[in-house]
């Protein structure tokens, strides 16, 4: 049975966390569920991984809040199109729309 899986990281990428989000949001698209990733606070700094950004060409669709980009000072410019800027409006919907899913603050 294919779900929506969504999932929030707001932690760096020094975080045991981001690694185990990272290994998650694979398996779970490998599995062929629809995975959809949520970078907000620290962890919009995840998009300086390859890893992180790669995530797109496996089927993750990413979004990053785009006020935390900004206060982290992550750059944007050279991010591949299919990772969407956005903001909590976008991460609202997710919360409402995936079963399961997962928070990791």
């Amino acid at each position: 049975m294919q779900r929506k899986v969504g999932m929030l990281l707001a932690l760096p990428p020094t975080d045991h966390s981001a690694a185990l989000v990272h290994q998650l949001a694979l398996a779970a698209s490998q599995e062929g569920h629809e995975v959809y990733l949520y970078l907000i606070d620290e962890g919009v700094k995840n998009l300086g991984s390859v890893e992180y950004r790669n995530l797109p060409s496996y089927g993750v669709r990413v979004f990053a809040c785009a006020y935390g980009c900004q206060q982290y000072r992550v750059p944007t410019a050279e991010l591949n199109d299919s990772i969407s800027l956005s903001g909590l409006v976008v991460l609202s919907n997710l919360i409402d729309t995936c079963d399961p899913f997962l928070s990791f603050t």
